[in-house]
This record gives structure tokens, C-alpha cells and sequence, in this order.
């Protein structure tokens, strides 16, 4: 089996710190509800790619590179709540992605077209840009939850590069390890 992987955008620590601020006295109380993902692994993924051979990777870090230096920096902005699939039935709690939501689909679709060309076959679902703040240990009725995190104010950040993360699957939780980063527009 290969690789597990996936491309995304990293918040600057600032960011990081004050969202990691407006969650930290909630996380208790949500518990018995929620598997809360770590602050150190928070992203926006733009391509995710289950199982990578050693030699798809490195076609992707090449295209990769390519591709990413055909982008251009932008403004990102992370604001309001999402629950997948709803908040009636809720599995994952988000913030979504308000501000720069078309460029971060465009870049999502360059970093997918540089892993379906490397043979590293993407995740092909429906592109909605979110940041996973956590996962429920069961569906369950999170509207609470979703209008506290819709009252969190929002951050906005300049994207300047993309990571290639390898996913290590742990107990508990997902480690994440930065292979690579691409500069946007170099």
C-alpha cells in the first residue's frame, strides 16, 4: 500500500493560535460528541490521494511544482460554521472557506490535475473549501455547535504555497507530516 497523501493550504500560526483560542473552552464540553482534530494538523484540503506508489510521488512533487508555479497568491478567509452532511445529522464540524473560495477551487482543481497526471488518483468529490475542526463519533444533531462556531469570528490569510502532506494514520487521531511545499506564482 502506498503513500496516504493530500495537498493543502496551512494557516500561519497566527491564525492558528487565536482559532485554537476561541475553541479551547468548548472542547470539553463537546466530548462526548466530538473527535477534536488538532490545532498543529488544521489545513484546507485542496486534493486527497489515498494510496501514492513511490514512484507516482515523485511525478506529483514535479507537477506539483509546476502547476503551483502557475498560480498566484490570494486572499483566503475562514468564517461561519459547516456540518457534513448537515447540522440535523451532522459527522464533521468546519469553518468554511468565505473569502477567496473561487481561487482555492481553482488551485484544488490544479493540485487534483497534477495527481491524476503523476497516476496518484484523487479524490474526485464535489470541491467545498473547509477547515475540520472536528469529527463526530456518531451523526447526531450538532446545531448547537454549528451556531458556536458561526458566532467565531473570522480569519483571513494570504496563500503563498501548498503543502504536500503525508496522512499517518494513529490512535488517536491522524498524524501529518509536510513532505514538500510549492510556492504559488515562483
Amino acid at each position: 500500500m502506498g503513500a496516504r497523501l493530500f495537498t493543502a493550504v496551512l494557516p500561519p500560526e497566527p491564525v492558528v493560535a487565536d482559532l485554537g483560542r476561541h475553541l479551547e473552552p468548548r472542547r470539553e464540553a463537546g466530548i462526548e460528541y466530538w473527535r477534536w482534530t488538532r490545532p498543529e494538523g488544521w489545513h484546507l484540503t485542496t486534493a486527497f490521494m489515498a494510496s501514492v506508489s513511490d514512484t507516482a510521488l515523485d511525478l506529483l512533487v514535479e507537477n506539483l511544482a509546476g502547476a503551483m508555479a502557475r498560480s498566484s497568491p490570494f486572499d483566503v478567509g475562514v468564517a461561519g460554521a459547516l456540518c457534513f452532511p448537515n447540522p440535523a445529522r451532522a459527522r464533521v464540524l468546519a469553518m468554511s472557506v468565505e473569502e477567496g473560495h473561487e481561487q482555492l477551487a481553482a488551485l484544488a482543481t490544479s493540485c487534483r490535475g497534477a495527481a491524476t497526471r503523476a497516476g496518484a488518483s484523487p479524490d474526485g468529490s464535489r470541491f467545498r473549501g473547509h477547515l475540520t475542526l472536528a469529527r463526530a463519533r456518531r451523526p447526531f444533531d450538532a446545531t448547537k455547535w454549528f451556531h458556536v462556531v458561526d458566532s467565531f469570528p473570522g480569519w483571513t490569510w494570504r496563500v503563498t504555497e501548498v503543502a504536500l502532506v503525508q496522512s499517518h494514520m494513529a490512535d488517536p487521531g491522524n498524524r501529518y507530516e509536510v513532505l514538500e511545499r510549492f510556492p504559488l506564482g515562483a
